[in-house]
């Protein structure tokens, strides 16, 4: 028995998509990763959150719906995804409600679609989170270079950590893999990535083995 959905989550920088890209070469899997380029609110969400956080965050939530489908389709077929649909809800949504950038009746409704949603959605059969701090988060924030994620706040990055630890503490769905980031380069170092990748080998030999 294999697996047939890979999830990895984490907050901005965190080195997710990298990463999927990275573990899809190396297992042969197929990669779904976060349509960030094309969500055409997300540049206008930076410059103005109050009045677009609703509809990015709509947006990203039929995306990840439409993903988990899609993945739950491909029988036969290892998917690694990156970023789940539970982060933008129990993160995202929740942390631009929480710091008043979302009305209280755009996130009922949210949640409500969400809620709707979420019965029709199996849990990754492995959620991975990659931990990382600040200082590691706007690091590579900046060498990636997209000039609208400059305008992230500090404290924008540091309320959606609190959410990550607050939600990966009680997350119960499934089997879980926590790697800390923070002193790791698994792009430019073999020997990284290779940790993580033996990380991997014993999660999935306990599961499917």
């Amino acid at each position: 028995m294999q697996p047939q959905h890979i999830a990895i989550c984490g907050n901005i920088g965190s080195g997710k998509t990298t990463l999927a890209g990275k573990l899809s070469k190396h297992y042969g899997w197929q990669a779904l990763l976060e349509s960030v380029e094309d969500n055409p609110y997300l540049r206008d969400f930076y410059e103005d959150m109050n009045r677009w956080a609703f509809h990015v965050q709509m947006y990203f939530l039929n995306s990840r719906f439409k993903q988990v489908n899609k993945i739950r389709a491909s029988t036969g077929k290892v998917t690694v995804q990156d970023r789940t649909i539970y982060e933008d809800a129990y993160i995202f949504a929740a942390n631009l409600h929480k710091s008043g950038f979302m009305t209280e009746r755009d996130f009922q409704s949210y949640l409500d679609t969400f809620h709707s949603m979420i019965s029709f959605v199996q849990p990754p059969d492995l959620l991975i989170y990659l931990k990382a701090d600040i200082p590691k988060l706007v690091q590579q924030i900046e060498k990636r270079g997209r000039d609208y994620e400059y305008s992230i706040r500090i404290d924008y990055l540091r309320n959606l950590n609190e959410h990550y630890e607050s939600w990966i503490n009680n997350y119960n769905l499934g089997e879980l893999l926590v790697i800390d980031v923070n002193s790791l380069d698994f792009v430019a170092n073999i020997d990284d990535f290779s940790f993580i990748v033996n990380k991997i080998d014993l999660e999935l030999n306990s599961l499917f083995s």
